[in-house]
């Protein structure tokens, strides 16, 4: 009988250390490779899939609630994912030089600020400059206030 509590003892033990190891490992996973990303870095996914004219990687940074704002007069001009993916899948199929280069960058917060150029809009060699206020949530854009330049 001592033999059977030694050997229950010594298989006890090694299982803890296995529920030990495999809790150290769950842990380490979770705070290395499920870090969150900064508003900043969901704004930038989002530029290199406009510029890419990617759709599904452009809206896996999109909320749900997604709402477009024109900044002049509040008014939204676009709301949920539904209608920006049949906006922007017309615009990539229309715009197969479609590029944005940002002029300057400042992240406020959860918000982030792009002064943008936008070249190649619908087959349009006009240059558009634009100043887009992105409000970030949960690792997705919740909001969009535009901004045009006047002329």
């Amino acid at each position: 009988m001592n033999g059977g509590v030694h050997t229950f003892l010594k298989y006890y033990h090694s299982r803890k250390r296995s529920l030990l190891f495999l809790l150290v490992v769950v842990f380490f996973y979770q705070t290395c490779y499920t870090q969150k990303m900064s508003p900043e870095e969901v704004v930038q996914k989002q530029l290199e899939a406009y510029n890419e004219r990617d759709i599904d990687a452009f809206m896996q940074v999109i909320d749900p609630t997604i709402a477009f704002y024109n900044y002049t007069d509040g008014k939204v001009t676009m709301k949920g994912t539904q209608a920006c993916k049949a906006f922007y899948s017309a615009l990539f199929e229309a715009s197969p030089q479609l590029h944005s280069t940002i002029l300057t960058r400042t992240v406020f917060g959860n918000k982030v600020i792009d002064h943008e150029q936008i070249t190649g809009r619908n087959g349009n060699n006009e240059v558009i400059e634009l100043v887009l206020i992105f409000e970030v949530e949960a690792e997705k854009i919740k909001k969009i206030t535009v901004l045009r330049k006047e002329e």
